[in-house]
């Protein structure tokens, strides 16, 4: 399981508009927001980096040049990476931009840019080449508390069952993604597609996809309350998400 990840190529979507966050990503990219000193996507790519992932791809849309420009000035971090850029001039989805990105022939990451996570890259791997998969999906488990008092009602309008306040588990997707090459047929080049219609003609068409389950810690930085945990978490515990990664700055 050990080094399943480590060579393999990844492709960081980080070109939405980041709508969740107004007003902030008005003028300023969603990847880029702040944990502590360092942006999201910067501490995602450093994570890469502990997996031995050091082939990187970035599709930018919204407020590429900021982008581009950080990483310009991160000539030390630039230094152990290969860096590509992939630049649309219109929005073409979570999964359409994929076609835009050259090479990828063999099994590759995808994830948002905006995701703070602990995952596990070798386990994650390691589960997609063993279950046979033309697609893996990282998930976690989520809780939604309904603060209200939910009545069950039969179709004659006869009460059957009332519960209070009651919490609904779901497993949602972390925004991390294991792909093979062959996926992208089912992309057309340069059409909108998101990825959640990509699932859907992958399973219409018989191909395998897998969900695989991480308890680990997963924010998702577009989601204000998730973003304000996340600051909390890197200011008071930054190695969890970096303890072995080699400095950079």
């Amino acid at each position: 399981m050990k080094g399943a990840a480590k060579g393999m190529r990844a492709v960081i979507l980080a070109g939405g508009k980041g709508t969740r966050l107004k007003p902030f990503t008005v003028t300023f990219p969603k990847p880029l927001m702040p944990l502590g000193d360092i942006p999201v996507v910067e501490v995602l790519v450093r994570r890469l980096v502990e997996f031995g992932i050091t082939d990187v791809t970035l599709t930018l849309g919204h407020l590429a040049d900021l982008i581009r420009a950080y990483f310009d000035r991160r000539q030390k971090l630039c230094s152990q990476l290969t860096f590509h850029y992939v630049q649309e001039d219109q929005p073409t989805g979570t999964a359409g931009s994929l076609s835009f990105v050259d090479g990828l022939d063999q099994t590759f990451l995808t994830m948002n840019g905006d995701l703070l996570t602990d995952l596990d890259f070798d386990a994650l791997v390691a589960f997609h080449r063993r279950e046979g998969a033309a697609l893996t999906i990282a998930t976690h488990a989520r809780t939604i508390k309904i603060d209200l008092g939910v009545l069950e009602v039969g179709d004659d309008g006869r009460l059957t069952g009332y519960r209070e306040k009651p919490e609904l588990k779901y497993m949602v997707s972390m925004g991390v993604y294991v792909y093979e090459p062959r996926v992208l047929n089912y992309i057309e080049y340069g059409k909108y597609l998101d990825f959640p219609d990509l699932v859907l003609k992958l399973l219409a068409a018989g191909e395998k996809v897998c969900a695989w389950p991480w308890d680990g810690l997963w924010l998702d930085i577009g989601r204000p309350d998730d973003y304000a945990r996340a600051q909390d978490l890197f200011a008071n515990r930054p190695e969890t998400f970096l303890a072995d990664a080699p400095e950079l700055v």
